[in-house]
């Protein structure tokens, strides 16, 4: 504040009155900047005049459709009368959070508002970010560097903490957006007291008590299109089509595309092949179309008879998860290799292509836009019921909603009845009352 001393000149009384005025300006301007700077600082000065925070992460693997889920919670939630704050990284943020008013937590959580969600909420990926964080089984190198005093074993659960700062935030309610993992570490705080509400997220598709995970259909429907766009590269050249899909325990991303025409065969974890008859099966797919080409599926998760699951490396996430990758190459040099032994003694040459990524990025389908937005209000329901310990589910074409420990007492995999172990292909028959996707949330 400044002031230009040549422009008043006047009597003691009016000086003194100057200065009063002054001296009011100075301190409400005073007042002002010290009210900013502790609701910037901390949340929990606006809490009183709400009905309280709730607090949303994203963690594990990105997925199409978890921006649409943010921006469902906190809309529905800002109109409730609640605030909504991000936290950043999966629960990293969270678990990196300083419980000091100067310390800066921004790179841990932000409050979210209209404006920042609905800028997001048509795109593909996660703004709040995520990671493969696990609080409970925390890595000496992992631990923050504040807390390594106090957490310096070979492996810690700082739960403790994480409890402190969700309190220090003021959060009354927590919704984790992840697949099995994520998720676990949310029924692990829910058992400590803390009202979660979780939301089912993973192109795997393999959270248990739920028929769909935000993600699935976005990576059903991109696998299809890049297999149909190989198909002119393997029908100009004759060659047998090997496409690489997720899947680590759950075959229901190379099941689905087969199933829809994308592939002739598929191998999924949940049932050891064998080779030479993979190798027969697809030459005479081969030699039986027109344009002498076929294509096969193959599951990351999944194995040669009597073999183990194929890694990129040794190295494990805090889940004890070693990156898989290297089976769709692997067949592809065995089919190769076998097929003289089934097509007259010539060799096939195969295109081999490992989708990974190219599935999970991007802008979310039509479904990955509407089950994150009913899915987010649902969570939001069961808040304003004061209910917390559940999963939002989508089961039998409806949605609902079940206890949180289902992620965590039982597991969801392709049932061997809805795949033909002879033909490795699923099944085309009896679809009536079936599922909207063919395969259910209890298999």
């Amino acid at each position: 504040m400044s002031v230009n001393w040549r422009l008043f000149q006047g009597t003691d009384d009016q000086h003194c009155c100057f200065w009063i005025n002054i001296k009011k300006l100075y301190f409400s301007e005073l007042k002002l900047k010290i009210m900013e700077s502790n609701k910037k600082q901390k949340i929990m000065t606006t809490q009183k005049s709400s009905k309280g925070i709730i607090a949303i992460l994203t963690g594990g693997g990105d997925v199409p459709g978890l921006n649409p889920a943010i921006r469902a919670v906190t809309i529905r939630a800002n109109r409730e009368g609640y605030k909504v704050i991000g936290l950043r990284r999966g629960w990293a943020g969270i678990s990196e959070l300083i419980r000091d008013t100067k310390a800066d937590n921004s790179n841990n959580y932000q409050i979210l508002t209209d404006d920042i969600v609905n800028k997001a909420g048509r795109t593909g990926g996660t703004f709040l970010h995520t990671s493969r964080t696990r609080p409970s089984h925390m890595s000496k190198a992992s631990v923050p560097e504040h807390l390594q005093s106090t957490y310096n074993a070979e492996y810690n659960d700082i739960t403790p903490e994480i409890i402190k700062n969700l309190e220090w935030l003021g959060i009354d309610y927590l919704i984790p957006i992840g697949g099995d993992d994520t998720l676990s570490y949310g029924v692990h705080l829910y058992k400590k007291g803390v009202n979660v509400v979780a939301i089912p997220k993973t192109m795997d598709n393999d959270v248990p008590g739920t028929d769909y995970c935000i993600g699935f259909s976005t990576c059903i429907s991109r696998t299809i299109q890049m297999t149909n766009s190989l198909r002119t590269s393997a029908g100009s050249h004759e060659r047998l089509l090997v496409l690489e899909v997720f899947g680590r325990y759950a075959g229901f991303t190379a099941m689905l595309p087969t199933l829809a025409g994308a592939a002739n065969r598929c191998v999924i974890p949940e049932y050891e092949f064998e080779i030479d008859h993979l190798t027969r099966l697809l030459v005479e797919d081969r030699n039986h179309n027109p344009s002498k080409y076929s294509v096969v599926l193959i599951s990351e998760g999944a194995m040669f008879k009597g073999g183990e699951m194929i890694f990129s490396d040794s190295e494990k996430d805090a889940y004890g998860h070693a990156k898989l990758g290297g089976i769709g190459e692997m067949v592809s040099a065995k089919l190769k290799e076998l097929s003289p032994k089934h097509n007259n003694g010539k060799t096939i040459n195969v295109i081999y292509q490992k989708l990974g990524y190219m599935v999970r990025g991007g802008d979310p389908d039509a479904l990955d836009s509407i089950v994150p937005m009913a899915y987010g209000n649902l969570a939001l329901d069961l808040v304003l019921k004061g209910v917390h310990g559940r999963i939002v589910v989508l089961k039998n074409g409806r949605y609902d909603n079940l206890p949180i420990d289902v992620v965590t007492s039982s597991k969801k995999i392709v049932r061997l009845s809805d795949y033909n172990t002879e033909r490795l292909r699923p099944y085309y028959h009896s679809f009536e009352m079936k599922p909207f996707l063919l395969m259910a949330s209890d298999n």
